[in-house]
């Protein structure tokens, strides 16, 4: 019986993975096409006079300060959410401050550390989950009630509570982070390299401020590889193949 739905459980898997390798490039590159399509309607045929030089020197000024982000951001991303749920999430946008503080408690709340099949699904449906909750508070909050309400608050009080959201935001997130890896020699690290780029490295030398991010995690996963333990863990009191439950998680491919 264990055996019989293991091998449905990796039947499954394998099926999963191949819908997501065909429909994920196809949705990404649909959503591309029509950002691009609206972006190039808003500039060329909206009558608002922007030649394609124009538009090239814009183009290259933003790849130049923002470039590296886009070879960060999948890096940074891939060990925590998985293939599927990076398909999702790099297509609905706003990961950082939404999508993957909420796979990362999803992961936390539930007991998995990231990079593992498992983990994958729980990040994938946790994206589900906070793009629908954020959907209904946009329709309610903000297409509903949020000039009414936003009318009712002080002036003072928004302009703190702005200085706060997103502090607010990162610092879930470093800490669910952090207690989802337990790993004390890999969080001492990442948090001196981040340290010395910010507040050393960075106003010593500005013209870093845009790779700090890049810099930190390279440097980081540099110095965590090694300086980690060399002693390959014991196992102790493991159950015959056999008799092992089913499970999912097994590293993310």
């Amino acid at each position: 019986m264990s055996t019989t739905t293991s091998a449905d459980t990796a039947a499954g898997l394998s099926a999963f993975d191949r819908t997501t390798s065909i429909w994920g490039p196809i949705t990404l590159a649909l959503g591309l096409l029509i950002s691009l399509a609206a972006a190039l309607y808003a500039a060329f045929g909206s009558g608002m006079g922007i030649t394609p030089v124009e538009l090239v020197t814009a183009v290259v000024a933003v790849l130049a300060t923002f470039g590296v982000i886009a070879i960060i951001e999948p890096i940074s991303y891939f060990p925590i959410l998985g293939r599927s749920a990076m398909y999702q999430a790099f297509l609905i946008g706003n990961i950082a401050n939404k999508l993957l503080p909420a796979a990362v408690v999803a992961q936390a709340n539930l007991g998995e550390r990231p990079g593992t099949r498992r983990a994958e699904l729980i990040a994938g449906s946790a994206i589900i989950g906070a793009v629908l909750i954020h959907i209904t508070t946009l329709t309610i909050f903000v297409g509903i009630l949020g000039t009414w309400l936003v009318g009712m608050l002080p002036a003072p009080l928004i302009a703190t509570a702005r200085g706060y959201i997103l502090p607010a935001v990162f610092g879930a997130v470093v800490l669910q982070s952090v207690m989802a890896m337990r790993s004390r020699r890999t969080t001492i690290v990442a948090v001196i390299v981040a340290a010395v780029l910010v507040f050393v490295v960075v106003p010593l030398v500005p013209s870093l401020t845009f790779y700090a991010t890049a810099l930190a995690v390279v440097i980081t996963i540099a110095l965590s590889w090694f300086t980690r333990s060399k002693t390959p863990p014991s196992v102790v009191g493991t159950a015959p193949a056999e008799a092992s439950p089913p499970h999912i998680s097994e590293p993310t491919r």
